[in-house]
């Protein structure tokens, strides 16, 4: 199985992630295990199949599943029944109630009609490609973790901004989404017993802490582009210095590096005061 590569850790890592995403994801892609899986899913889709059919196909669950990011909830069978049950009822309000937009997604995707899937062949080439991209991102995972999350973050933010209503709904769907959560409560400095409050109270610590680490007031300007590289710039910064990297090691690189990046000037201290 190819494993992707990934010689540094810290924000020099995820810049080398960036520099060989596309050539790193063909050759993922290519792998024996990823081929034969995308098969399977493009031979079992390219007819109507039964809700039945569907849902008692651990392989085809499991691949369909992790085209959503939602890989290894396959055993949650009777969960995946109910948001598929939902999704068929137009007066059903279960998956807003929900609030979880990769469910929604994978709703939309395979809604049942008198009992039956279908999948238009457009559809299944867009899972295809989803499935090798969330599989790939797995992987990075298996190597480091934060490259995982990173590349998570820059997956959703935009559909997690731009799905909700208003500015309340924006902050609990950020809040809601574990990999998004993770790398804003590190770039933002933010303690993890924070959880523990009341979620009014974290969506409000939460708008707080962005205004005044990143100048944003405007939840929609976490999608710009250069405001998720500042995001997660600062998530990698966090992350080393709360690792407590010494001078000599790959963490302490990617510091530099970092600094390098955003415009640090003489030492340092200088540098990390900007994220503590």
């Amino acid at each position: 199985m190819f494993q992707p590569a990934i010689p540094v850790s810290g924000y020099g890592g995820w810049k080398f992630l960036q520099t060989t995403y596309s050539s790193q994801l063909e050759n993922f892609a290519d792998a024996p295990q990823i081929k034969n899986d995308r098969a399977y899913l493009e031979e079992k889709l390219a007819d109507p199949i039964s809700t039945e059919d569907f849902l008692n196909d651990r392989r085809l669950l499991r691949i369909t599943l992790t085209a959503f990011d939602l890989g290894g909830e396959e055993w949650k069978r009777g969960f995946i029944d109910k948001v598929l049950e939902e999704a068929a009822d137009p007066e059903s309000t279960f998956l807003a109630r929900l609030n979880n937009p990769a469910y929604s997604a994978f709703a939309e995707a395979f809604t049942p009609l008198a009992g039956h899937i279908t999948v238009l062949s457009d559809g299944i080439a867009e899972l295809g490609d989803k499935f090798e991209t969330a599989s790939f991102r797995q992987a990075v995972g298996e190597v480091d973790n934060n490259m995982r999350l990173s590349l998570n973050y820059q997956s959703r933010i935009v559909d997690l901004v731009g799905a909700a209503t208003n500015e309340e709904a924006v902050l609990y769907r950020l809040l809601g989404d574990v990999p998004v959560r993770t790398v804003l409560e590190t770039a933002m400095n933010l303690p993890t017993d924070m959880r523990k409050l009341p979620i009014e109270q974290q969506a409000g610590i939460l708008k707080d802490r962005l205004g005044s680490t990143l100048g944003i007031h405007d939840l929609s300007d976490l999608t710009s582009l250069d405001r998720i590289d500042r995001v997660l710039q600062r998530f990698h910064a966090m992350d080393a210095i709360n690792q407590g990297v010494t001078a000599n090691s790959p963490g302490a690189t990617a510091l530099t590096l970092l600094g390098n990046a955003i415009g640090a000037s003489a030492s340092q201290n200088l540098f990390l005061s900007q994220f503590i």
